[in-house]
């Protein structure tokens, strides 16, 4: 049987919270231990104890993603910690691990690895919600992310993670909108959500065969570093008008840089109502990230049209609904799938935000 997904991992037992706590000195005994919503790829828990609050996060092996990509593998974690606790001691807003009377990092009890955090206090804000000069300080941060990582982590793994990338093949993609299309029809009951599946689907074709020509060369010359891997509002805390802490560094690795900014902003800047960009806003972020990072505009550029067809071609949340029988995606899909489509149709205006 295959380990179980973050959507039906049992939660930690009294023993297991019994066991853990007793690893920290001062960390008090276990009250209550209650789910924390949001979260894709491992549990997270909010831990009430005799002493206080803290974060305390299940760490959960995935096969689908293999062994190089499982958030869950011990150098994985090592090497997550240890990017965090040292951008915290950096003076950047990071949530770090506590380590326990020994030292450590992880508690593997029963088995299963643990991690104990401080809980903090705050609020996530989507882009629409910030004025200019807070998405002038988001581009910053994530510049300062960026170039900050490339300073406490090894670069000798840069040279393992080859840039250059083969981008989405037309045919392929055909090939899972098709697949895609026949589980949306076949599912019973059919509801609103299959009939928008399925305009989005025979929509998106559409685009694809149109613009089948405008697929990325694949690039030998993007510029990689480590990065945070996914970064969006749901990982970023606020306290008041400023971020308190970036948290969930699963998905950290080497990446192109700029690719990751321009995601992140495609996230934060997205009206939900219609799958539209505030493009005002993306292009004060777009250039504070610039002189962060020290981005080059062209380099930007190529990132924003390697993602606008990283998007074109992704039915990720399809994929998970229908295939994975997982429906925790589901609301993200509309703003995603309308995104896609308004990107298309307002390339130039996009790209001028960003390089702008």
């Amino acid at each position: 049987m295959p380990p179980p997904s973050p959507a039906t991992a049992p939660p930690p037992t009294d023993h297991t919270l019994g066991a853990l706590l007793r690893r920290y000195d001062g960390a008090g005994t276990p009250l209550s231990c209650e789910p924390v919503a949001q979260g894709l790829l491992n549990r997270g828990y909010q831990l009430a104890t005799t002493r206080g609050r803290f974060f305390l996060k299940h760490y959960l092996h995935d096969p689908d993603r293999g062994t190089d990509r499982d958030t869950a593998h011990p150098a994985t974690i090592a090497r997550q910690h240890r990017a965090t606790l040292r951008l915290g001691a950096l003076g950047l807003p990071v949530a770090a691990p506590l380590a326990d009377a020994e030292g450590r990092t992880v508690a593997v009890i029963g088995g299963r690895p643990y991690a104990l955090y401080p809980w903090v206090e705050g609020r996530h804000r989507a882009g629409t919600e910030l004025t200019e000069r807070q998405c002038r300080h988001l581009g910053s941060l994530l510049g300062l992310v960026h170039t900050t990582l490339a300073r406490v982590l090894p670069d000798d793994a840069l040279a393992a993670h080859p840039a250059a990338h083969s981008s989405a093949v037309p045919e392929d993609t055909y090939a899972l909108i098709d697949e895609l299309l026949r589980l949306a029809r076949e599912r019973r009951p059919r509801d609103a959500f299959d009939e928008l599946a399925e305009h989005r689907l025979l929509e998106r074709r559409a685009l694809l065969e149109r613009h089948a020509h405008r697929r990325p060369a694949d690039a030998t010359t993007r510029v990689t570093g480590w990065v945070h891997g996914d970064f969006h509002p749901l990982n970023l805390l606020y306290q008041g008008a400023e971020p308190a802490a970036i948290v969930d560094w699963d998905r950290l690795g080497v990446q192109p840089r700029a690719e990751e900014a321009v995601r992140a902003a495609v996230i934060f800047f997205v009206r939900d109502c219609d799958g539209t960009l505030e493009l005002a806003k993306v292009r004060e972020y777009a250039r504070a990230y610039r002189s962060a990072a020290g981005v080059p505009v062209a380099e930007l550029a190529a990132a924003v049209h390697r993602v606008w067809w990283e998007r074109l071609n992704d039915f990720w949340m399809l994929r998970w609904r229908y295939q994975r029988h997982d429906f925790r995606a589901d609301p993200l899909f509309p703003a995603a799938a309308g995104l896609a489509v308004w990107w298309t149709r307002e390339y130039e205006a996009v790209l001028a935000a960003f390089t702008g």
